[in-house]
């Protein structure tokens, strides 16, 4: 992570606790991860897990690469340097969210593998559940919901992940979701899996 060039500064705790939060709550805060291609079906499960998750009477959020660079990151493009730094603020927000308590789905393509290596870091141990959401470069260029993937063959999106960037899959994440095979239900089942056994669900 960067260097901060913020000087006299101190860090404030306050009186209630992440786990006095936690408590409160009846589950554990933590950062699910999901990492991969575009069209890969990132979003779309994160979605679909928040749901299933907010039924259950838990409280979760989303946070959205589209979403994020309509605020947050609006000043940021898709040179390797803006990317790292788009993550870079995530992590720190997911960081945040994780804190309070709360279950925070981070949906990214997330290309390099030091800026969410770098992410893990900055987390508590367990705080941070890396998702490889795996689907194939023709898979997610079928579904092209969006269009990019034409438009990137067309040269008229550069530096687009999986064509004109690359994309640095997991190494040794916590789930492989394999989307050019499941259903997003499935995929979904997967992940709330996870959280029940390690006991993120309180």
């Amino acid at each position: 992570m960067s260097t901060s060039k913020s000087t006299n500064i101190t860090w404030h705790e306050g009186q209630v606790s992440r786990q006095d939060r936690e408590a409160l709550l009846g589950q554990r805060g933590c950062t699910v991860w999901l990492t991969g291609l575009s069209g890969s079906g990132k979003s779309t499960i994160a979605v679909a897990a928040e749901k299933a998750l907010n039924e259950r009477g838990r409280l979760t959020y989303i946070l959205d690469g589209d979403n994020i660079r309509h605020g947050l990151n609006s000043n940021l493009g898709f040179s390797p340097e803006d990317r790292t730094e788009n993550i870079r603020r995530i992590g720190e927000v997911s960081k945040l969210f994780t804190d309070a308590g709360i279950i925070v789905f981070s949906s990214f393509i997330s290309p390099y593998r030091a800026d969410r290596d770098a992410i893990r870091e900055i987390m508590g141990e367990g705080d941070f559940i890396e998702v490889w959401v795996d689907a194939s470069v023709e898979t997610c260029e079928g579904r092209d919901v969006k269009g990019l993937y034409k438009k990137a063959r067309a040269g008229e999106i550069p530096e687009f992940t999986g064509i004109s960037a690359p994309y640095e899959e997991p190494e040794n994440p916590e789930l492989v979701v394999d989307t050019n095979a499941q259903s997003v239900d499935e995929s979904v089942g997967q992940i709330l899996s996870y959280l029940e056994k390690n006991a993120y669900l309180g």
